[in-house]
């Protein structure tokens, strides 16, 4: 059904589509009676899947990535899908229009999307309001934070500050972003001394936010950095004490293998060409910190076999989006049912019990 679906979709301009989806979601959230129906099509809730981490019980460990949901606009829609974590945003502090279009493009022949979109979004003021209509979830929300396009990289500290005291009462979880690709300067925050900076100064406004109980803060890194480079990320979580990593946003690699005409456009690469690499690299962190740092892999997960692969290598949790463009809403709940079929080919009673067992 949805192959046909997606025919038509795919005749229409991807951000023309993304926004028609996004006031979808919108509209069907609003009828709260068919709830019962999404659930009865699209939700999967076995106790195998269920993880806790941070304190947080995630119903089941695929969540989507952030780049959907950039003003929290659809978080009770998505909850039906069966995600068990929904990463919302990026969002910056100051409202942004973003880079010019066209900024988004459908790679098909390689199962994969270009973006160059720039953090467009109404601004921190707006994703706090609309983030605290959502209310208590079953599906944890994440909100990934990024730098305001306007504000200097000298700069940069109280700009992540600003959005992170606003939205901080509302959300679960927090992912600092300095791995975009598509504004201009935001991945030299990834070296050692600025990103020290910002992850030390929301740590200690977490501390008087709560102090008892602080709220985990995440750091979301390129899969184009090297080895070296991302030792000095590890080196950094690890003096600032924040809870864990998120590998990777989307490359500005261009892969020989790619086929689509699409393939020259500038922007981010995700999909299934970044799979192996961001794999890689999550084996790598996870080899690097003796599997004590919790990481969410992103990149590339089309199937249950492609989410195991992540979670063997050291990924707690999973997050898919590309992939859901090019095989509908029910993916969670074909990865979720996948998954439980892998675990008991393999005789693990809980997902818990895969991370890192490569």
């Amino acid at each position: 059904m949805y192959q046909f679906i997606r025919s038509l979709l795919f005749t229409i301009d991807p951000e023309n589509t993304h926004t028609y989806t996004i006031n979808l979601g919108k509209l069907l959230q609003l009828f709260g009676p068919l709830n019962a129906l999404w659930s009865w099509m699209f939700r999967y809730e076995k106790t195998a899947l269920k993880t806790t981490l941070w304190g947080l019980e995630f119903p089941n460990p695929v969540g989507l990535a952030a780049g959907y949901d950039k003003n929290a606009e659809t978080f009770r829609f998505l909850e039906q899908l069966n995600y068990g974590h929904i990463e919302l945003g990026a969002v910056t502090y100051h409202p942004q229009a973003g880079n010019p279009k066209p900024r988004l493009f459908r790679l098909s022949e390689d199962q994969a999307l270009i973006n160059r979109m720039g953090f467009n979004g109404a601004g921190a003021e707006v994703f706090a309001s609309n983030l605290q209509k959502i209310g208590t979830t079953k599906a944890i929300k994440m909100v990934n934070i990024g730098k305001s396009k306007i504000v200097e990289n000298a700069k940069a500290v109280e700009d992540y500050l600003k959005t992170f005291t606003l939205v901080f009462p509302y959300a679960d979880v927090f992912i600092v972003n300095v791995s975009s690709p598509n504004t201009p300067g935001l991945r030299t925050l990834q070296g050692k001394d600025e990103l020290t900076k910002i992850l030390k100064a929301l740590v200690k406004k977490r501390k008087e936010f709560a102090p008892t109980t602080p709220k985990p803060i995440l750091v979301k890194i390129a899969p184009d950095l090297t080895n070296s480079q991302i030792d000095d990320v590890l080196d950094v979580i690890k003096k600032t004490k924040i809870d864990g990593i998120v590998a990777t946003n989307t490359t500005l690699s261009r892969p020989k293998s790619l086929l689509s005409k699409n393939k020259a456009e500038t922007g981010g690469l995700s999909g299934l060409p970044l799979k192996d690499k961001a794999t890689k690299i999550i084996r790598y962190i996870a080899k690097k910190t003796d599997g004590k740092l919790p990481i969410i892999g992103v990149g590339g997960i089309f199937t249950a076999e492609d989410a195991y692969e992540k979670i063997k290598a050291g990924a707690s949790l999973v997050q898919i989006y590309t992939s859901m463009v090019y095989e509908g809403p029910a993916l969670p709940k074909r990865i979720c049912k996948g998954l439980v079929t892998l675990m008991e080919k393999n005789g693990k009673q809980n997902i818990a019990d895969v991370v890192g067992k490569r």
